[in-house]
């Protein structure tokens, strides 16, 4: 690995070998989510406990403070909206150049195994990862199922993974499943775990993050069950502690009472 390469995975891995990504991409194709509508001020408060922005160059540019930014994972695939007729019809929509120019760690984009449009994101894909290797820019595939939540077991996600890292990705992006060392084992390169719909308790985030990363993991990209959360400050400190303190489901809950109950108290 050359040194640019190295240098950028440094950026968004921490010595630790573990990190955590904040996610407030989710406009490209959702428009303005609940409590995303101003995403500068949403991670305001939260964002020194990632290690990671991953953000289209749009909101990069017109929302955070180059001064006070984390390294950033550039979004570059979109095209398709939540009311139009297929999400997994994405074409590449970022250059590298452009990347460059914002001075990106590494770019981002979807790849959709399995739905009519397979064929075309995985090589958008393997020609994303030919641009960025040129400039030791690592690409993060993020393996996507659109509306077909239902796919999100062991075979299919193992199947997902191996095929982004096959393709190049230096980084995979994937959902927590049952027996997720299926799909960490079956992957040569480091795996995060999406964060997905918003869950009903903060214990059960707590719980599927630890077991993501005893099973193989490096760490999380987490947007929703963060910025939508009443209390998005005892979620990331808590968060932070799972996955950079190897703290428990039940240490990382205590961690949050504690400072849920700072901040109502204030």
């Amino acid at each position: 690995m050359e040194w640019g390469m190295k240098n950028r995975m440094a950026q968004i891995i921490k010595p630790d070998g573990k990190c955590f990504f904040l996610p407030i991409d989710h406009g490209y194709f959702l428009g303005p989510t609940s409590r995303l509508e101003r995403p500068g001020d949403t991670i305001k408060p939260i964002l020194s406990y990632a290690d990671a922005l991953f953000v289209t160059r749009g909101v990069l540019r017109g929302a955070i403070d180059p001064q006070k930014s984390k390294p950033v994972i550039l979004r570059v695939s979109g095209g398709s909206s939540v009311i139009g007729e297929d999400l997994a019809n994405e074409e590449v929509t970022t250059s590298v150049e452009e990347a460059i120019r914002l001075n990106a760690a590494a770019v981002g984009m979807s790849i959709f195994v399995g739905s009519k449009y397979e064929k075309q994101t995985i090589v958008n894909l393997g020609r994303l990862v030919d641009e960025c290797e040129r400039y030791g820019i690592p690409v993060m595939a993020v393996t996507a199922v659109g509306k077909e939540l239902a796919k999100r077991d062991a075979r299919y996600l193992s199947l997902c993974s191996r095929i982004a890292a096959e393709m190049g990705a230096r980084v995979v992006k994937t959902y927590w499943c049952e027996d997720f060392d299926r799909v960490t084992g079956g992957c040569p390169v480091p795996i995060v775990i999406a964060g997905g719909p918003k869950c009903k308790t903060e214990l059960e985030v707590f719980s599927f993050v630890y077991d993501g990363i005893q099973k193989g993991a490096i760490g999380v990209n987490l947007g929703r069950n963060v910025w939508q959360h009443k209390h998005p400050v005892a979620m990331m400190k808590a968060l932070h502690a799972v996955i950079h303190r190897k703290a428990t489901p039940k240490e990382a809950d205590e961690i949050f009472q504690v400072t849920k109950s700072k901040s109502t108290s204030q």
